[in-house]
């Protein structure tokens, strides 16, 4: 189950990230949609990295019945890449998604041996989601 938070006028249709959650987690994920200026504060606040970024995933401790964690997209530069490989918001929100849950469920592609990078792909794959995504993915 996904619990949106939306600081943005984006209007996405969340049914796919559900679906994607699902076969993945039992768990809640919150997900919070934010610009560019909040995402810099989130940024600079919880990483002490002072710029913007597109996705954060915060994990949470494993304990029952609390949720995997909280995933937060900002919207501005998920649609400027998005307009970059001509496919649609909606597409790029959902490869966010992918990226920020797959950090949630344990995944780290600074760290690994490309296996994120792999799930995110079969996970592109098998949604039918658009191949401009795979390109999006090795960059």
């Amino acid at each position: 189950m996904i619990s949106l938070d939306n600081h943005t006028q984006t209007t996405i249709d969340i049914k796919i990230l559900e679906d994607i959650s699902a076969e993945y987690t039992n768990k809640e994920i919150e997900l919070l949609f934010v610009n560019s200026d909040e995402m810099h504060q989130i940024n600079k606040e919880q990483r002490d990295i002072d710029k913007t970024t597109d996705v954060l995933s915060f994990p949470l401790e494993d304990f029952p019945h609390f949720p995997l964690g909280s995933i937060v997209i900002n919207t501005d530069l998920a649609q400027i890449k998005a307009d970059e490989l001509r496919h649609s918001l909606q597409d790029e929100i959902v490869l966010l998604f992918i990226h920020g849950l797959l950090h949630l469920l344990g995944f780290d592609h600074e760290c690994d041996d490309g296996q994120m990078r792999k799930k995110e792909e079969e996970i592109i794959n098998k949604y039918n989601l658009p191949q401009s995504l795979i390109i999006r993915i090795g960059t």
